[in-house]
């Protein structure tokens, strides 16, 4: 441990889990209440129409879960074990979404006691703990759900409530 910092436990493994699959739940239902044309092509002052955000998410996720599992990384944009084709339906969207959901459940199982604590580089680029990696992970899906409830509201759309998760 750095500077002899002893480390106590705030919140579980599986809490942090059930945190980040809380927001997960909440980012899927977001998809789902975009027109199949709007979540590919709505865009507002520049920003990326939601499915790119939604894809950046997925390329940080099940990625990120075996990287903080495993030590091994991919480099960011590729997702070992999906179809790499770009989904182009929001069915497809949805799928991919929730195959990245269970490969995130089966790394979760993976991750060594401690290893939270771990320096790392992320996808290759970023070092820092694994914790502090997986902060940015949900904390990037609720800036993007963020710009997807504005997307929504643009569209007349009532974006699902952001507390129930």
């Amino acid at each position: 441990m750095e500077n002899n910092i002893k480390p106590s436990i705030t919140i579980t493994k599986e809490q942090l889990l059930q945190h980040w699959q809380g927001h997960r739940s909440l980012t899927r239902r977001t998809i789902e209440a975009f027109p199949e044309d709007k979540l590919f092509n709505h865009s507002i002052g520049g920003m990326r129409p939601f499915s790119e955000m939604v894809m950046e998410m997925i390329h940080m996720a099940a990625p990120g879960a075996q990287g903080i599992a495993t030590g091994t990384w991919e480099k960011f944009g590729e997702v070992a074990g999906s179809d790499s084709k770009k989904p182009e339906t929001k069915q497809e969207l949805l799928e991919l979404w929730d195959w990245s959901t269970v490969q995130i459940n089966q790394y979760w199982e993976q991750i060594p006691e401690g290893r939270l604590q771990e320096k790392d580089v992320a996808f290759g680029a970023w070092e820092g703990q694994t914790w502090w990696h997986l902060l940015y992970f949900i904390d990037n899906e609720i800036h993007h759900r963020g710009q997807g409830y504005v997307y929504l509201r643009s569209l007349g759309i009532e974006p699902p409530h952001f507390w129930e998760r």
